[in-house]
């Protein structure tokens, strides 16, 4: 069943902008270099992505579910963050809005990248990413890797459990100046450059330099923001040895950002208001700056041996004014926001090195690797009291009267964590990799303490460790045919007790989640469909009717998938699929909440988007989404849906030559037709109102 359209599988189409020829490899191992996997007909997704320890994989021949979407896509789509990015993706869901100052995610029905944040992993590794929102000016790659990961990436930071989102960022390849300017509503605008380029008799030596600069009014009221951003890649490919750096910085400032609404307890949910409604004042601000840094080696002892290290880190910056979520008291949508001055600062160091090697023990053939890690984090913060608050409403806004904050610079420590493991794993295969099967096991020590917050004096600490397994398996009984399993379990952080607990400040035990999943992956030449299903467990910290603090409950959520990517007639390209999802309190201190839907999970998440160059306008495309969400839960009683909503986005794109250079000139209409709705429900019952129709508009210039 081979087909002889797979050998344009990396092919894109005449609209595409091919000035830039991306190094690429199929499986990372021994004696290549560093790259990444090539895109798949169409040149919106990737043919596979990145593994945590046993690095980039094939689509086909993964045992695990990675959705890698392509520098192309996100530059069509105008997505400036990781958020907009992954916004076609059936397992994802942003639970924020565009005009909030962090970016937040339910995958598969498990919510990361909330709280304090620093959930996203740059080039597979945690701690160098911005902590609050990941912009896309210097990635090349946003991956998804869903389901539970830390035997193979390790703990995330703030414990997500749904799945990683990655970022691989942009290096050097074929020589490329790139100039964009861009627009977006109400009176927004900017621009950026993308120069790279390679030196030496080899082309060995390798630098890509990336910046933008935006500003203005957004299409939220009384709202205006502005982002700078700039990133730096050096590399080093040697016959043997290789070496890549990574710089990146950024400032994000918002002036009356959005926050997410708590709902008090038995008010019913209000309808949804206009999206550019703004409750925070013109005189709320948030203001971060990002700073990170990763050097990556690798040296081959052998062709078929490979040691390699990592070192990286990053320091985080906040200081914000704001409410950490108006609580609307009724049904006529009346609200109650009380601003504080709130200081972050985070400093992060990570740490890694191993070895990979390739052998064979007979006919079976061995992807052999061995990491060691280690990941350092301290947060200080300063959290004043509220000076006073104030009354508004989410359909009339109201201008309240400056209430001048209490700022003290100080910034005592509020907690530190060190997490450390030893991960082996060996990917065995047959028959030419028709049969794969992946074992694995990591060891994970988690070792942490928090302080009495504003005080900076201890309050608890423990030091855990525990084993995390994998196991997954792959069987090609057909080039163009894939079914895969697995079984692989998460680990988090224990979660704190809050102060209204009788044990507040105690930190629990480590959390297990456990997933199973199977699926098929069918290759149709240049259409790839894939279907699967998943259960995870997770266990869940509960107040006790005694106020005690403990892990007594269990969320349980089961799914199918369903996605499809490629081109299905030369010119026409689809993007989407479905996910259904069955959430279920197994187990809860609260009996009546037994078999109840968890807070923030649908019943169904809905994407499909598709593009079509028109044969009569050489290098004219049109582009179409429609993203629909089910019904979901404020409250694990069940008594607060949030309603179901849909979204529809159009665009277009017109790629010529002007005086000898290649332009394109792209626009995009998020939110066509107005529509009003809640975003979704964070893990502790916050939501957020969906974005209003945005217009964007950009043209790029490759001199």
């Amino acid at each position: 069943m081979s087909h002889p359209a797979r050998a344009q599988a990396g092919r894109t189409p005449a609209a595409e902008d091919a000035s830039v020829q991306l190094d690429t490899l199929s499986v990372e191992g021994t004696g290549t270099a560093r790259g990444v996997v090539p895109a798949y007909a169409g040149g919106q997704v990737a043919q596979g992505g990145r593994l945590g320890l046993l690095g980039n994989a094939e689509t086909k021949k993964s045992p695990f579910s990675v959705s890698s979407y392509t520098d192309r896509f996100i530059r069509d789509r105008q997505a400036s963050t990781a958020s907009e990015a992954l916004a076609l993706d059936p397992s994802v869901r942003a639970t924020q809005t565009t005009g909030a100052p962090f970016d937040s995610f339910y995958i598969r029905g498990f919510p990361i990248n909330e709280g304090t944040s620093g959930e996203f992993a740059f080039d597979g590794v945690y701690g160098v990413a911005p902590s609050f929102r990941v912009f896309t000016d210097y990635a090349e790659r946003i991956e998804v890797l869903k389901g539970p990961s830390a035997a193979l990436s390790g703990v995330a930071p703030n414990g997500g459990v749904g799945g990683v989102i990655n970022v691989v960022p942009k290096r050097a390849g074929e020589d490329l100046t790139r100039f964009t300017l861009d627009y977006g509503s109400a009176a927004r605008g900017g621009g950026g450059f993308d120069i790279a380029r390679r030196y030496g008799a080899n082309r060995e030596w390798g630098a890509r330099i990336v910046g933008s600069l935006r500003g203005g009014d957004t299409p939220i009221d009384r709202q205006s923001e502005t982002t700078g951003v700039g990133a730096l890649a050096l590399d080093y490919r040697g016959e043997r040895f290789r070496a890549w750096l990574y710089l990146l910085a950024q400032k994000d400032r918002f002036d009356a950002p959005l926050r997410p609404f708590l709902l008090r307890a038995g008010v019913p949910v209000p309808r949804a208001p206009d999206g550019s409604r703004n409750l925070t004042q013109p005189w709320e601000y948030s203001d971060i700056d990002d700073r990170g840094g990763l050097l990556r080696l690798e040296y081959d002892l052998a062709d078929q041996v490979t040691l390699f290290g990592d070192v990286g880190g990053s320091r985080t910056g906040v200081e914000r004014y704001f409410a950490s979520a108006p609580t609307i008291t009724n049904l006529r949508g009346d609200t109650t926001t009380a601003p504080q001055f709130y200081s972050l600062g985070v400093d992060r160091l990570t740490v890694d090195g191993g070895v990979r090697a390739r052998f064979d023990t007979g006919f079976v053939r061995h992807a052999f690797v061995v990491q060691a890690s280690r990941y350092d984090e301290d947060t200080a913060r300063r959290l004043p009291a509220a000076n006073g608050s104030y009354l508004s409403n989410i359909y009339a806004p109201v201008l309240a009267p400056f209430i001048a904050p209490t700022v003290i610079d100080s910034r005592p420590r509020l907690s530190d964590s060190t997490l450390t493991g030893v991960s082996v794993a060996d990917t065995l295969s047959v028959f030419d990799e028709r049969i794969l099967l992946t074992l694995g096991v990591r060891r994970q020590g988690i070792e942490a303490h928090n302080y009495v917050s504003n005080v900076g004096t201890l309050a608890s600490s423990y030091d855990k460790s525990a084993t995390s397994p994998l196991v997954g398996i792959v069987v090609r009984p057909w080039e163009n045919v894939s079914l895969y399993g697995n079984y692989i379990e998460g680990l988090s952080r224990g979660d704190i007790a809050p102060v209204t607990a009788t044990n507040a400040g105690e930190i629990l035990a480590p959390y297990v989640a456990h997933q199973v999943e199977a699926g098929v992956r069918v290759d149709w030449g240049t259409l790839a469909t894939t279907f699967s299903a998943f259960e995870i467990t997770r266990p869940i910290g509960e107040l006790s009717p005694t106020r005690r603090f403990a892990q007594t409950g269990e969320q349980r959520v089961s799914g199918l998938e369903f996605s499809a990517y490629g081109e299905i007639t030369p010119g026409l390209r689809v993007l989407g699929g479905a996910t259904l999802l069955d959430g279920v309190l197994t187990r809860t201190e609260v009996a009546a909440n037994v078999g109840h839907v968890p807070i923030g999970v649908p019943g169904v998440q809905l994407n499909l988007g598709a593009e079509w160059d028109l044969p009569w306008v050489p290098g004219f495309a049109l582009n179409g989404a429609v993203v629909y969400t089910g019904r979901q839960f404020v409250d694990a009683a069940n008594t607060q849906p949030l309603p179901d909503w849909t979204r529809l986005d159009l665009g277009a794109r017109y790629t010529t030559t002007i005086e000898g250079r290649r332009t394109t000139i792209r626009a995009n209409v998020v939110n066509v037709t107005g529509a009003n709705y809640w975003t979704g429900v964070a893990s502790f019952g916050t939501f957020f109102q969906g974005a209003p129709r945005t217009y964007l508009l950009s043209m790029a210039v490759d001199l």
